[in-house]
């Protein structure tokens, strides 16, 4: 399995919570887990499929200065979109708050959109964008 080379990376008000909430509800797998002082999470390493993200606890730090849980008025800035070839039964079994109910996009596929318990915003949807570059090659 070839191993996905972009992974995004986020901080966490309570990053063992917000850890275990995606494992459970998104159905990542812990890859790695740090712990840092005073019960937070110096790194951690979650995957689903072939993908990874990495997260921390928000923290004072040179790089938790110019990052945050959440962007100017409690506003998400940037989001992840993860490939699930079983979209419909993912976002039944999620139980995240929906965002974007599922529906039919006109680049194909399916798509919906949750936020987590710290109000990140996931996208998780049926259309896989590597497909049309592997049929376009070669």
């Amino acid at each position: 399995m070839e191993k996905s080379n972009i992974i995004p990376s986020m901080r966490y008000v309570d990053a063992p919570v917000a850890i275990e909430w995606l494992c459970n509800v998104f159905g990542f797998r812990k890859h790695l887990v740090v712990p840092g002082e005073n019960g937070t999470i110096a790194h951690a390493q979650l995957v689903l499929g072939n993908g990874m993200i990495m997260l921390g606890s928000d923290s004072s730090d040179e790089y938790g200065k110019v990052v945050s849980p959440l962007g100017k008025d409690g506003v998400n800035t940037q989001s992840c979109y993860i490939f699930i070839k079983e979209i419909d039964a993912h976002a039944v079994a999620a139980g995240a708050e929906i965002i974007m109910e599922i529906a039919d996009q006109d680049y194909g596929g399916r798509l919906y959109s949750a936020k987590d318990p710290e109000g990140h915003l996931w996208n998780f949807g049926s259309y896989d964008p590597w497909a049309e570059v592997e049929e376009s090659l070669p």
